[in-house]
C-alpha cells in the first residue's frame, strides 16, 4: 500500500503505527508547507508544497499522486478535508481511495452551526446552538437556555478562541466584536470521544473505540481511558446513518442526564487515535483491505476498557543535509 499524509506537521506517532502495522508493504509518502515539519523525518517521501489555498496546489497534490503510485490519500487537518471531499473524482481517476467524507457531508463537519441544524433535523442529540446572539438572546429570555455558555469559531479547528461566557454584557461583546462565534449550551457532563472507521466501500461503520478525556489541552484530549458502551455505539451508527464519510473519523461526545450528545466530528485521523491504535483496534490494516478492494467485516467493541493514555512530547533531531536530501520542493 502506498499511502499520501496531506499536511502531516506534527503527527510522527501516526506514521509510525501505520509503520508498525504494515512494515516493508507500505510506502508512506507525506506532503507539507514547511520542510521542517516533525513527521516528514519517519516518511520514505517527502515533498515540500505551497499552501492549500495556492490555486495550483490540488494539481501538485494530483501529480504527486501519479509518481509514487498512491493508493490512499488522506489530510492530518480540518481545512483541507474538503479540498479532497470536492476533488474526489479526479483522485479516483487515478484509482486513489480519498480518505475523506462527501462534499456536502465536509461542509456540514467545517461549518458547527449547520452540523447543528442538520443534526437537529434528524432528531439526533446534539447540543443547544445559536448562531446570533440576537438568536441566542430570545432563548434566553424565553428560559429555553440559561448562562454560562460556550462560544467557539463557527469554522475551524483546535479549540482556537473556544471559552466559557458567564454573562450577558460580556456574550454580546465577544459576539459583536467575533461574528464567527457560535453560542452553545455550556456541557456538564461526561467529555467523551471516539475513534470510529467507515469502511469505503461498504460505507458503513465497521470500527469503534470509545474513551473518556481525563485532560485536555488546544487541539484535543492529551490523556484518555477506553470504556465500552452499546448505547453509545448504536448512537454513532444512527449519527452516521443520514451522513456520507469514508474513512477515519474522530468523534466527540457528552454524557449527561442519561443520554449522549454529538458535539462535533472531524472527519480525518484524530490527534487521540494513537490510543485506540495501542489498544489494538488498528485502522491502518482496514484501509489496507480496502485498498485490495475487500470490505471489512463489522467489529466494534474489540478492545480492552480502562486502558489508559498518556500523551507527551517529543523531538526529531535531524542535520540540515538530511532534511535537504529527504525533502523534495515542487
Amino acid at each position: 500500500m502506498n499511502i499520501l499524509f496531506c499536511s502531516v506537521g506534527r503527527r510522527c506517532e501516526l506514521l509510525k503505527d501505520f509503520r508498525k502495522s504494515m512494515g516493508d508493504e507500505l510506502k508512506i509518502v507525506v506532503t507539507d508547507h514547511s520542510e521542517v515539519a516533525p513527521a516528514m523525518a519517519f516518511a520514505d517521501r517527502a515533498y515540500q508544497v505551497p499552501l492549500i489555498h495556492d490555486p495550483d496546489y490540488i494539481s501538485i497534490i494530483l501529480s504527486i499522486c501519479k509518481k509514487e503510485k498512491i493508493d490512499a490519500v488522506t489530510t492530518l487537518i480540518d481545512p483541507e478535508i474538503m479540498l479532497l471531499a470536492q476533488n474526489r473524482e479526479a483522485f479516483e481517476e487515478l484509482g486513489v481511495i480519498v480518505l475523506a467524507p462527501y462534499e456536502e457531508t465536509a461542509r456540514r463537519c467545517f461549518d458547527k452551526y449547520e452540523m447543528y441544524q442538520f443534526l437537529t433535523k434528524h432528531q439526533i442529540n446534539t447540543i443547544k446552538t445559536f448562531g446570533t446572539y440576537e438568536e441566542f438572546l430570545d432563548a434566553y429570555q424565553k428560559k429555553e437556555i440559561s448562562l454560562p455558555v460556550f462560544v467557539k469559531p463557527r469554522t475551524g479547528s483546535g479549540s482556537v478562541g473556544a471559552r466559557k461566557i458567564e454573562n450577558l454584557e460580556l456574550l454580546h461583546q465577544v459576539t459583536e466584536a467575533d461574528e464567527s462565534l457560535i453560542i452553545q449550551e455550556l456541557m456538564t457532563g461526561l467529555d467523551l470521544d471516539a475513534d470510529v472507521y467507515v469502511d469505503t466501500i461498504s460505507r458503513k461503520p465497521v470500527a469503534m473505540f470509545s474513551k473518556r478525556k481525563l485532560s485536555t489541552t488546544i487541539g484535543g484530549a492529551n490523556k484518555t481511558i477506553s470504556f465500552k458502551d452499546e448505547a453509545l455505539f448504536e448512537f454513532i451508527k444512527k449519527a452516521l446513518s443520514v451522513m456520507e464519510f469514508c474513512g477515519p473519523l474522530d468523534m466527540d461526545f457528552f454524557y449527561q442526564d442519561g443520554q449522549y450528545y454529538l458535539s462535533e466530528i472531524n472527519p480525518r485521523f484524530g490527534g487521540a487515535y494513537l490510543h485506540a491504535y495501542g489498544a489494538g483496534v488498528d485502522f491502518v490494516k482496514l484501509i489496507a483491505e480496502n485498498v485490495k478492494g475487500n470490505t471489512n467485516k463489522e467489529n466494534i467493541g474489540s478492545y480492552e476498557e480502562d486502558v489508559v493514555m498518556m500523551m507527551y512530547d517529543s523531538v526529531v533531531i535531524r542535520k540540515k543535509s538530511d532534511i535537504d536530501g529527504l525533502v523534495k520542493k515542487v
